[in-house]
């Protein structure tokens, strides 16, 4: 998957880790009774753990999704605890689209539909290189035939 997928966890968990940075200053700088000191830095230490899962959980996110083209099929797996994989047999393939906005242009990531022969269909966003892609299929494709 492109790294934009890392743009909304990483924001999160800036964000919560510099609340919890702001509040453990904060509790040492400021002048506080000891229960809301206490209560400070338990809230600014939550916040930054927060944080730091949060920017974790993108790069988990990101980091399990494999995408594949072999000499006989197209193999696609998302997810890590709920799993969804999709493999297409290369001759099964009807057609293979790109879908890019202008900001996935610009940086270089799109949706893969890929439509099998009887009418099914399956989306995967946020691709690196979807026409890179989209060639390696017709690639294989054309070798196979």
């Amino acid at each position: 998957m492109h790294w934009i997928v890392l743009v909304r966890s990483f924001l999160l968990g800036l964000l919560l880790a510099t609340g919890g940075l702001v509040s453990l200053i904060a509790s040492y700088y400021f002048d506080v009774e000891g229960g809301e000191r206490q209560a400070m830095l338990i809230g600014g230490i939550v916040l930054v753990v927060l944080g730091g899962i949060s920017i974790t959980s993108g790069f988990v996110r990101r980091n399990a999704t494999e995408v594949g083209v072999t000499n006989m099929r197209v193999l696609i797996k998302a997810g890590l605890m709920e799993r969804r994989s999709i493999e297409v047999l290369l001759s099964k393939v009807e057609s293979i689209g790109v879908s890019e906005s202008a900001l996935g242009r610009m940086l270089g990531y799109g949706s893969v539909l890929i439509r099998g022969t009887g009418g099914t269909y399956e989306t995967f966003e946020k691709i690196a290189h979807p026409n890179d892609f989209r060639r390696q299929v017709q690639q294989q494709i054309g070798h196979s035939s």
